[in-house]
């Protein structure tokens, strides 16, 4: 097929069937990708100093007319992702609760981060200048968004609204995967821009499956910052990208992990059966299209291990087959199983049922003993979907060795009891070094919003272990810190002036 025809080619398509459906969405021209980030460079300096309550507005806002959108938004995410209802429904409470969050943080202004040191005209030996510090927004931001959360973490998703937030303006590339969902998205953000009377800029979404359109926008010197979610091959080149500029940008990109579990002794001996059937309920969430799903479990070898063994092997065994997002992450992820088939050493413990439609994920059990683990890279490597890996230590020596051996992780878990607490104590330090988020007697699928949630981890779970991709925190990657010495109160910003018209907390001399 032609480059021309496969550009103009891209429809929705719905993966529980193979079957295209809605209008084609022609690939973004070389003019349409320079207008969208002149535009967008145009409007940064009008809509950065927005006064508070208009941007915080405008947030809440996009929720409203995200909400608008009904029933006719659930249906086209599910037959482009083939998520259940109940999913997509959530997905979309989680998505306007963000951004009603970020108005929350908008309004509260202790992002702006203002500290004064007053002058000390004075001091001896040498006098101090009057100096004044606050954040403002690093410029344009690209967003690439996710497959697997068609609206969390896309187009109107947690990094489009934690940047919106900061004061910058937003180009997003719109995945491929859930095209109409996308356009419906950007069609209520583009309402909310215009009821607040901003710039155009402010937004725009650009819906493509060619992968210069977002190595172009990357690389457009007007382009300050990119939030990506997705693999770590992606992630990796918009990094390279991304460095090779003439003007280096950060790139915070959530690619790869594979979320640890360990059983803690006395918790697996305990109640190893309940741990085997929830984790299971947890590997098979969403068809384990989660950054978040445990795809290895550690625990030490014996009988209790065995107990959990077959209380998961039963559950696996009677868990239906699950339609996935795309039939491109269905191939990568049966080339997953079936790469660990064929490990020395790697024993196959159970499969899950069988469908008899298309793109439908069978879940997959394996063990392993440690040193095979130690030994073979690829066992580590993470796998898209409902597979996950046991791996047998002999003593609590191995198990610190092994974990010390992982990459970067967005989670660890600890199953344990009271009596497991002298144990765990060593672990934490490893997991702290290796891991965002690290949770007890829980399961890492399902990510809270909240004030305190960290959704990043050491490389490769994100490209950046300084920031988060979801919390209020996420704010922090789209700021960047400004001093001003000197500078009459006439000329300094509101948040810094001496009669604080913002009314924002500041620090004085480093009291609050």
């Amino acid at each position: 097929m032609a480059e021309a025809a496969v550009k103009a080619a891209l429809r929705a398509l719905n993966p529980a069937t193979n079957e295209h459906f809605g209008p084609s969405f022609p690939e973004p021209s070389a003019a349409q990708i320079e207008a969208a980030c002149a535009a967008a460079a145009a409007a940064f300096d009008t809509y950065r100093e927005t006064d508070l309550e208009t941007r915080a507005a405008f947030l809440e806002a996009i929720a409203a007319e995200i909400e608008a959108l009904g029933d006719e938004l659930i249906q086209t995410a599910m037959a482009e992702t083939g998520l259940p209802q109940a999913r997509i429904t959530g997905e979309r409470g989680r998505t306007t609760g963000q951004l009603r969050l970020f108005a929350q943080v908008v309004r509260r202004g202790d992002w702006i981060g203002a500290r004064i040191d007053p002058a000390m005209p004075e001091r001896t030996p040498l006098p101090r200048a009057d100096l004044r510090q606050r954040f403002i927004p690093l410029g344009p931001v690209v967003v690439f968004g996710a497959s697997n959360f068609p609206l969390a973490f896309s187009t109107g998703g947690g990094d489009t609204a934690s940047a919106l937030a900061a004061g910058c303006p937003v180009i997003v590339k719109g995945h491929s995967a859930h095209p109409n969902t996308g356009a419906m998205i950007g069609g209520a953000i583009d309402k909310a821009v215009k009821a607040a009377g901003l710039p155009a800029g402010v937004f725009a979404l650009l819906i493509g499956q060619q992968r210069t359109l977002g190595a172009g926008l990357v690389a457009d010197p007007r382009i300050k910052a990119v939030g990506f979610t997705g693999s770590r091959a992606g992630g990796v080149a918009f990094m390279r990208i991304a460095a090779e500029r003439r003007e280096p940008i950060p790139v915070f990109a959530e690619m790869s992990s594979i979320n640890p579990v360990v059983l803690m002794p006395a918790a697996l001996a305990a109640r190893a059966e309940a741990l085997g059937t929830a984790f299971i309920g947890s590997l098979t969430m969403g068809a384990g299209q989660f950054c978040t799903n445990p795809g290895l479990v550690f625990a030490l070898d014996g009988p209790d291990l065995d107990r959990f063994e077959a209380a998961a092997t039963a559950a696996l065994t009677a868990a239906q087959p699950q339609v996935m997002l795309t039939p491109g992450i269905f191939g990568a992820y049966e080339q997953g199983v079936n790469q660990l088939l064929d490990r020395d050493g790697v024993k196959l413990l159970a499969r899950g049922c069988v469908g008899d439609g298309v793109n439908q994920a069978v879940g997959a059990l394996f063990s392993v003993d440690a040193e095979t683990f130690q030994r073979d890279a690829v066992l580590s490597h993470e796998v898209f979907g409902s597979s996950s890996l046991i791996v047998r230590v002999k003593d609590a020596g191995q198990l610190a060795e092994v974990l010390e051996g992982l990459e970067g992780q967005l989670t660890a878990t600890l199953q344990m009891d009271p009596a497991d607490a002298e144990a765990a104590r060593p672990l934490l330090p490893i997991l702290e070094r290796k891991a965002g988020r690290i949770l007890a007697n829980g399961w890492p699928t399902g990510v809270e919003v909240s004030n305190a949630m960290v959704h990043g981890g050491p490389f490769p779970a994100t490209s950046d272990p300084r920031g988060t991709s979801v919390g209020t925190r996420a704010i922090e990657r789209f700021l960047r810190p400004v001093c001003y010495q000197d500078i009459p109160d006439t000329l300094l910003p509101a948040a810094l002036k001496a009669d604080n018209p913002l009314g924002v907390r500041r620090a004085i001399d480093g009291v609050l």
